[in-house]
Formats: structure tokens, sequence, C-alpha cells
């Protein structure tokens, strides 16, 4: 993985001192509140709804060993014993307190970790595919490009004060485990007709209050110009972009009210005006880059331990089965840890596990961790041979769910426990619905099923692309949860489909309980999937069987 230069040392740690002095100022009251605002976020720190919460950067979701171990000590020392993984393959730290967070922002300075452009209307951290550099259907690892782009991005004058927040996830797969359409740049690396590298671009996807999927503006950009044309696209976004209406500040909105002909002739007249200016340093600095993601050295040895466990042992089985993925190299296997066991916080990962997680990592795994938008954790590169010991410490440590792409494989925000904008509960839904379906023993005659829970408009939850997607929303001062269904985060996205009215705190299990009944009488065998009946389907019957109560509190 890359490694901090000198320059990028120097730079984190002026930062956590430049931060430092401003901590000092709040505390001693130098500074108002008001006026500490705009800095902390800078810093990734946020003012939640019980106590501060510090968000901290993970660069296309990869770690090592050492990053995770610091992070299990913050974890421990400054925080509840836990972090939260995010959406964004980030950490979260949600109880810092206020005195304690320049010696937590140098601690991780120390294992190269920041918390900057983790907030505030930049580019926040560039997401990437959870399995780049292992996965069995991948053209290109896309990590250095995501690198390229991190480094580019990072204190860009040009773009630290933007019309809103801007993200970016590229992927370099067939298979879109990115989200790359429902970002406000989302890259796809693919092969021209001649076998050159470059990538698909889209523009203006994104979830929220105005849900849309992205635009392709660009079918095939040479990799040279890669950074050229992103900031082509920043830089016609910044003029564009309105700055009176924060609900109507994102890409996609301008997109929209300019015209996907307008903006894409506006991108490209940009793209000729910056493109001699970068005269192929980035290139050189890509080539240097690309050093740091050289595969790891395999090893050559004998599968036949996992052979005879999945023969012999039912529970390895089931693991393997949902918590396992193809590989490039065919002893190999990608392990995806899951973070959602049944009844706890979906992404909450304790001091103590991480601490597992960074040992195997070392033990098994090449070193190499990795953090999907999915709140789990992966270790992307552990020899088949090695599985039946790997899985049997995760099942000591209490990480051995076998539930990954299952219906209780939750995404779900912090909602009304935690954060100050939310307008109602994602966390005890997510848990109650996994112990539902746990006790109806029912996950694995389901299938893959992918429920996604927000607690508020803003769609941090990514409802708008489950396949169930719940949303809390408040009514009058009650919880009331909308329903959508048939939405899809990959390569075929799609935003769900409104049901009807929402559903009061206490009905939504049972709704999400008829919809699941409903697929499981209705799919064309076992072998179809839900979002594959919704398609065959439609709506209709999901809404008879949803509504057939009377449950529904009017949303409208």
């Amino acid at each position: 993985m890359y490694d901090y230069t000198d320059f990028d040392e120097r730079f984190v740690r002026e930062r956590v001192a430049q931060f430092s002095q401003q901590v000092e100022r709040r505390l001693d009251g130098s500074l108002t509140e008001e006026e500490f605002r705009p800095l902390r976020l800078m810093n990734g720190l946020y003012l939640q709804l019980h106590a501060y919460m510090l968000r901290v950067a993970i660069p296309y979701g990869t770690l090592n060993a050492a990053k995770m171990r610091q992070l299990a000590m913050i974890g421990a020392r400054w925080d509840k014993g836990y972090g939260h993984w995010t959406t964004r393959q980030n950490i979260q730290f949600n109880w810092p307190k206020l005195p304690d967070v320049p010696a937590i922002l140098t601690a991780l300075a120390d294992v190269g970790m920041h918390a900057i452009q983790t907030s505030g209307n930049t580019v926040r951290n560039v997401t990437a595919d959870h399995f780049a550099g292992a996965a069995a259907d991948e053209i290109a690892d896309p990590r250095a490009y995501a690198e390229l782009l991190r480094q580019w991005s990072t204190d860009h004058p040009e773009f630290q004060f933007l019309p809103r927040k801007f993200k970016i996830a590229i992927t370099g797969a067939v298979h879109d485990r990115a989200v790359i359409r429902a970002h406000d740049i989302g890259l796809q690396v693919v092969k021209n007709e001649r076998g050159e590298t470059g990538f698909r671009v889209l523009v203006g996807g994104g979830l929220g209050r105005t849900p849309l999927i992205g635009m392709v503006v660009r079918d095939f950009l040479p990799e040279a110009d890669l950074l050229p044309y992103v900031e082509a696209v920043l830089s016609v976004y910044n003029v564009l972009g309105r700055r009176d209406n924060k609900y109507k500040a994102r890409i996609k909105i301008t997109l929209h009210e300019t015209g996907k002909e307008e903006i894409t002739r506006l991108i490209e007249e940009r793209f000729e005006e910056l493109r001699p200016l970068f005269g192929g340093a980035d290139q050189a600095l890509l080539e240097d880059i690309r050093d740091a993601f050289a595969p790891p050295a395999f090893r050559n040895a004998p599968v036949t331990a996992f052979d005879d466990f999945y023969k012999s042992d039912p529970v390895f089985r089931a693991w393997a089965d949902t918590n396992l993925a193809a590989h490039k190299n065919d002893q190999y296997a990608i392990v995806t840890i899951s973070v959602k066991e049944q009844g706890k916080t979906p992404g909450d990962m304790t001091s103590a596990q991480m601490e597992l997680v960074a040992d195997l990592a070392e033990k098994f795994g090449h070193d190499d961790i990795r953090i999907s938008h999915e709140q789990n954790v992966i270790l992307p590169h552990i020899h088949k041979g090695d599985l039946p010991a790997l899985h049997a410490a995760l099942v000591q440590g209490g990480i051995a769910t076998a539930n990954v792409g299952l219906i209780s494989d939750i995404i779900a925000c912090p909602g009304m426990d935690y954060c100050a904008l939310a307008t109602a509960r994602s966390i005890p839904v997510a848990q109650e619905i996994a112990v539902r379906f746990k006790e109806l023993d029912l996950e694995h005659e389901i299938g893959p099923l992918k429920i996604k829970i927000s607690g508020c408009i803003n769609a941090c939850g990514h409802h708008h692309v489950g396949h169930i997607g719940i949303l809390g929303l408040d009514r009058a001062g009650v919880e009331n949860y909308q329903i959508t269904l048939g939405g899809s985060g990959a390569e075929d996205a799609h935003i769900g489909d409104k049901t009807g009215p929402g559903f009061a705190y206490d009905q939504v299990v049972p709704a999400v309980e008829r919809i699941v009944r409903a697929y499981l009488a209705e799919r064309d065998g076992p072998g179809e999937s839900f979002l594959d009946a919704f398609r065959r389907l439609g709506m209709e019957p999901f809404k008879a069987a949803l509504y057939e109560t009377g449950d529904a509190k009017d949303a409208a």
C-alpha cells in the first residue's frame, strides 16, 4: 500500500499543530462555537447529538495492521472501546472529548492517517472497490488512480469551498462494488478496442433529497487524461453550482439545470484548456504510486485443508458460502468479515476485534485490510489453506457471522441515536429486522437481499439503492418510515420505487416480513433473487402484501 512521503508527513503534522492551537482557543473561550465550527469541520470533527464525533479518512478503504491497531488504540483510549465503519469507507469515533482531539490526530499522524477533508464543501474521501487488486473480475487495480486523485484533491486551493461536498468513486472491475453511479463523479476502468486502459466517466449521481443516477459524459477517457478531466468537471461545477440553496447545490442539480449536452460541452472546453498545463508530471507520479500497489507474493501451496473442512464442517461451510468471494488467484479467496452480527449495531467494531483483524492480516493476509462501503471489513488475500484457521480465530473473536449479502447484512446510518440531523432511528430498526429473520431461520432461504436504512432525507444509509430501502422521517413529531423496493447500487443501478404510505416504528419489521414472504411465495424457484423477482413481477404483488393489514400511516 502507499506510504506517506516526507512531504505528506510534514503537511499532516502542520495541520495537526494548527488545529491543536485552534482547539486550545476554543477551550479558553477565545473562539466561540460558531467561529470554531468551520475550523473543526476542516479537520473532520463534528458536533453530534450528544458529543463530538471525529471522522477519520481511510483512503479508498485500504489499511494495514499498523493502522488498524492504532485505530483500535484510539477507540480504547479516547472513545468507548469501539469505532464505526461508514459508507464512505471511513471510521467514526462517536465519543471523543474535545481536549483529547489533538492527541488523537497526533496518534493518527504517527501511522500516516488523518481526518482532513472528511467534512466540508470539498472533495471527500475517494472511495474504491473494496476487492481492488484481488477480484477475479477486475480489469485493473483502481487504487493507484484513487491515490493520485487523493493527492491532487487534498487541500487543492481551488476546491476547498465548493458549492457543496463532492464525492468520487472508482472501480476497476466489471461488477460495480463501489456504487459509482450514485456519485458526483463515477469512474470505471475500461479497455478500448485497441486494448488501451482508460475510464468511463459518469457525472451527476447522488442520493439524498434528490436521488439521481449519474450520466455518462465520456465513454472512454485515456488514462493520461484523468486528472485534467476531473479538474475540468470540478472547475465547471465550481462556477455553475448554486450557492443560494444548499438543497440544490450538488452537481447533479447543476447538470439537470444546465443540461447534459451543455455541461459536457463546458467540461470538454475546460479540459482542453487544462490538459496542456499538466505536462506529464501527473503520469510520472502515477507510475511511482503504482509501484506501491504491486500484488503481494502469493504462495503456492495445497488447498486440501479448505476442501476437507468445507465438506465436513457445516458451520465453516455456511460461512464460506456467504463470506468468501472469488480471487484472481485460484488458490486464494477474498474474505469479508461481517460487522453485522444480528442484534448488534451495524458497522460497529470493538477495539479488541480490530486488534484481532490486525493480527490475522499479518499472519494470513499479506498485511492488507479493506473497509467496504457496506460497513464490513475485508481481508482480500487469504490462501484457501489458511481459511479454517482464520475462521476459527474469527469465531473466537465473535466476528464470524455468516451473513454477507443476506437480509441481516444491513447498511444503517447512525440515525437519532447519534446524529443531530436525523429525524428517526435507524440502528434499532436494523437490529430488530436482523434478529427477527434470525429467529425465523430464513436468511439463507431468502438468499441475496440488500436492506439499507437512513434516518433522514440525507440518505447516509443509501436507502435509495437498497433492494429494500427504508427512510425514517418525522411526521408531526412521530417517526414514520417510507419503504422503497427494487433499488440497486451495482452496475444495474436504479433508484428504488416508493411502495406507498409510510409505517410507524413498531410496524416496520412486520412490513418487511410481509414483503419477504410475498417474495418467497412468488419467486420462480430458489435461484431467483429478490431483486430479479421484483423486476419480473413489478410492484403490485409486494404492495398488496405490504398493505394487507392497514398498518401504514399516511406519509403524505
